[in-house]
């Protein structure tokens, strides 16, 4: 009977449907994407197209030949990357088959196109919500430190002796930053670095050049607001790339998440010597943008381990310095100690 495959393709659209809002909803936290999950899954269960009591007279469970089939694979899901996909699939072939069978009489050609456009709709969403699961693991490695690596910092020191140093003292993250050498020779440098953080299980993440981000491979790229829009950058990068955005007001940071960023850098929170024309934030400013953004943020600018405690009660998931650590003598005990009041700060123990 037709009913009796409507009433089981449009069940299994709305229990599809139901697993990825959640995802979205209590895994991600993403306000807007569980929402369109939801609007999707209303729109479709309450189709006036199909009478419900038809349906649920047409069912017949209990002699459903195929309901104790299932292929090897169904049993298990590698990560929630493959979860999403798996009930995206699901409800993607169901969508098909309603929308093949709604061009039949006596049902309005309208529900046919209904059921199509609400296809293509599912394809955008199941983009995004597998693109934020493949880089939520890496965005929680951001919740400790990172060190920006600027170049002109170094002293002359070996840049990739210092990440390897500061990340085997629990550095979760190196940023290269370099303002002064042509891009041959930071392309190099970050060709280095990258090999350096594969090795060690460190994030490697590039200050404001996303086609040399591009051509290492890195973890991420990292923009301020005078550089490439968040949106173009998304574009371009792979999904399992970061964005982070630096921000001095709630309403950068509003924008910011607005437009996809990964993390957000608040700062400078205190005087700084590492930029010239910095543009201060300050505590308060980092409280506002906590109470207002969901995504992790990371506090920048000045910070040591005098007030690292308080910058991260005050609402930053991590911290990214450079004197903290770059003007240390001994860099993995720098690292150290200060990856031990992040963990203080949080009520943990250093994981170093």
């Amino acid at each position: 009977m037709v009913e009796r495959l409507i009433d089981a393709n449009l069940d299994r659209i709305g229990e599809g449907l139901r697993v990825l809002e959640d995802i979205a909803r209590f895994v991600l936290n993403d306000g807007e994407l569980s929402r369109q999950f939801k609007i999707l899954r209303h729109n479709l269960q309450q189709s006036s197209h199909f009478a419900p009591q038809r349906l649920l007279v047409a069912r017949n469970t209990v002699g459903d030949m195929a309901r104790d089939i299932e292929t090897p694979d169904e049993g298990q899901r590698a990560d929630l990357p493959a979860l999403a996909v798996a009930n995206s699939r699901r409800v993607q072939q169901s969508l098909r088959v309603m929308e093949e069978f709604a061009k039949l009489p006596p049902t309005p050609p309208a529900s046919s196109l209904e059921f199509k456009q609400a296809r293509f709709t599912l394809y955008k969403l199941e983009q995004d919500l597998v693109a934020k699961l493949v880089r939520q693991d890496k965005v929680a490695q951001l919740a400790g430190v990172c060190l920006i690596l600027d170049i002109q910092a170094l002293q002359g020191r070996d840049e990739q002796e210092v990440a390897r140093q500061a990340i085997h003292g629990g550095a979760k993250a190196i940023q290269l930053r370099d303002k002064q050498s042509d891009k041959r020779k930071v392309l190099d440098r970050a060709q280095r670095l990258k090999a350096v953080c594969a090795e060690e299980g460190a994030l490697f993440i590039i200050n404001d050049w996303l086609d040399l981000a591009l051509a290492v491979g890195a973890d991420g790229v990292h923009l301020g607001q005078q550089d490439l829009p968040l949106t173009q950058a998304r574009r371009l990068l792979p999904i399992d790339k970061l964005i982070g955005c630096s921000t001095a007001t709630l309403a950068e940071a509003r924008q910011a998440q607005s437009e996809g960023a990964d993390y957000i850098a608040v700062g400078s929170l205190y005087p700084t010597m590492s930029k010239e024309n910095i543009r201060p934030a300050g505590l308060a400013i980092l409280t506002q943008i906590r109470q207002a953004a969901s995504c992790p943020l990371i506090a920048i600018g000045g910070i040591d381990e005098t007030n690292v405690v308080e910058v991260i009660r005050g609402g930053a998931d991590g911290v990214a310095v450079i004197h903290a650590i770059l003007g240390a003598e001994d860099i993995e005990s720098a690292t150290h100690r200060l990856a031990a009041k992040v963990a203080q700060a949080k009520g943990g123990k250093p994981n170093v």
